[in-house]
């Protein structure tokens, strides 16, 4: 032990005050806590596969066949790369930026700080410095497969001569299928940009409601009788919340009500 050691000062003791031993919290051991594992992202280095267009922003890469990605060239062209091993993730030049532009259309930015668009001859460059209509792609889902159009309405695929990629056919086949993976972690909740008080079925939403508004000091839910038909109605109309508040009125529950 240092000299250090010797005199540095424990924790101050009060006389009389009696020491607590600390409870050991023991960790969940239940089956279900456990995270669930997708398979396919760790093979390629926890990359996941995008399903639907708001998930493509951020870092992401174009996946053909198998661990091979489409890598940018410091010429403004781009290539198909090296096989990659499983457990590996795309290379830095095979990462892009995928810009959401609105809910169809994206736009993506090469390492090298372009954007990607076609040529006249159908290949695919990066080379523009700001997002415009040659600059967006559309992501086309069907049945688990996607491709990407250009605004030329060519999908992008890969040369078989010489690995370039292109977007000159105006139909989609096996030759255009791809998977763009992503890197940023996915929003597990898919309610959270709904009001907690609207969490559940119409039933918990009313009783949720009555929960936040009532009067009584006994705290004493008042629940309207009526059948909540009228509720779905209201929802898919567009005057829900009125409803509810001319429920709550009918039972005296509603502090705003008179």
């Amino acid at each position: 032990m240092s000299e250090y050691d010797k005199v540095r000062p424990g924790k101050l003791v009060l006389k009389g005050e009696k020491h607590k031993a600390k409870k050991r919290k023991h960790k969940s051991k239940r089956v279900d806590a456990a995270p669930r594992v997708d398979p396919d992202c760790l093979v390629h280095g926890n990359w996941w596969k995008v399903t639907k267009v708001e998930e493509i922003t951020g870092p992401v890469a174009i996946e053909f066949g198998k661990h091979t990605y489409v890598k940018a060239l410091d010429n403004g062209l781009f290539t198909l790369g090296a096989p990659h091993d499983e457990g590996d993730g795309p290379s830095p030049e095979e990462i892009l930026t995928a810009v959401l532009i609105d809910e169809r259309k994206v736009a993506f930015k090469s390492g090298y700080g372009k954007y990607l668009r076609v040529e006249k001859n159908g290949v695919v460059t990066g080379r523009s410095d700001a997002i415009g209509v040659m600059e967006q792609w559309e992501p086309v889902f069907q049945e688990g497969k996607m491709a990407l159009q250009s605004y030329t309405e060519g999908f992008m695929s890969i040369q078989d001569d010489d690995d370039a990629v292109v977007a000159v056919d105006k139909k989609a086949g096996a030759d255009h299928m791809l998977y763009i993976r992503s890197q940023t972690v996915k929003d597990v909740n898919p309610l959270k940009d709904v009001p907690v008080e609207e969490q559940g079925d119409l039933e918990q939403v009313e009783i949720n409601y009555v929960k936040k508004f009532q009067k009584f000091q006994d705290k004493r839910l008042r629940i309207s009788k009526e059948d909540t038909s009228n509720l779905k109605k209201a929802k898919d109309d567009g005057t829900f919340h009125e409803a509810l508040l001319d429920r709550r009125s009918k039972m005296k529950a509603d502090r705003y009500c008179k």
